[in-house]
Parts: structure tokens; C-alpha cells; sequence
């Protein structure tokens, strides 16, 4: 009889174990968790830049093929959209057949002449305003 309660008794967790397993959890996820929030935030901005090469890059294929830049009121769509009147545009020039929003689902910002070199792409980052720090911090393809 001895025998078969120890067995028993040794078979699950008391509620104290149960108890500091889950104190130690709460505590690795409150350390833990802001650090993943900022890598994710800073995948973001990697990934608005990588995409912003991209764009810049499909661009200068545009302009090999037809001569010029988009100007303004086509803007990245003419990547996608035949303007018309455009002999030799041999698109769409993006893969999926569609301009990318940023990471943050705001539209790329475009403008031709470009300020800081041929064009200027940017995004506003993830509030979708001028300026800021962190991941609200404008990415641009001049920077």
C-alpha cells in the first residue's frame, strides 16, 4: 500500500510547482517581449529600404526602355499601368503586377524631377507622417 501512494504522489505537479513555473514565465515574458517588439519594428524599417532599392532599381530598368522617369501624375503606378502613348513600355515592371505598400500598408511617396537626385521615393514610416524617430522615422532612397 506504501509502495502504490508514493507512486501516485509522484505522478503530477502540486499547485506551488504549477505556481513558480508560471511567476517564471510572466517574468522571461516581460523581459523578453519589448526586445522582440523593437526587432520587429526595425525588420520593418530594413524591409521599406530593401524595397525602396527595389522600386529605385525598377525605375532605372523603366528608364532604359522608355527614355525618362515617371513624372509625377503617372507616378510608381506607371510601373504596373501602361500610361499610353508610351511606345516600347514592356511592362508591368514589378513581379506581382502591383506597386508595394510599405511595411505599415501606407503608400510609397514618389516625386520626379527628385529633390535629392533623378527621384525620390520615401515612406513616412509607421505613423505615416514627416519626421520622426524610431520606426515613425521617414526611410528615403537618397539617405
Amino acid at each position: 500500500m506504501r509502495s502504490m501512494s508514493m507512486k501516485a504522489r509522484r505522478g503530477g505537479f502540486t499547485l506551488v510547482e504549477l505556481l513558480v513555473v508560471l511567476a517564471i514565465l510572466g517574468l522571461l515574458a516581460g523581459l523578453v517581449g519589448p526586445q522582440v517588439m523593437n526587432f520587429l519594428g526595425g525588420a520593418k524599417s530594413k524591409t521599406a529600404g530593401l524595397q525602396i532599392d527595389d522600386l529605385s532599381s525598377t525605375l532605372d530598368l523603366y528608364r532604359l526602355e522608355l527614355g525618362r522617369y515617371p513624372n509625377d501624375s503617372e507616378g510608381l503606378s506607371a510601373l504596373v499601368e501602361d500610361p499610353g502613348n508610351m511606345p516600347g513600355w514592356n511592362g508591368p515592371y514589378l513581379k506581382k503586377g502591383q506597386v508595394p505598400k510599405d511595411p505599415w500598408g501606407n503608400d510609397y511617396q514618389y516625386r520626379f524631377p527628385g529633390e535629392h537626385g533623378s527621384f525620390d521615393i520615401w515612406s513616412l514610416g509607421a505613423d505615416n507622417r514627416e519626421g520622426g524617430d524610431g520606426e515613425n522615422a521617414d526611410i528615403r532612397s537618397w539617405e
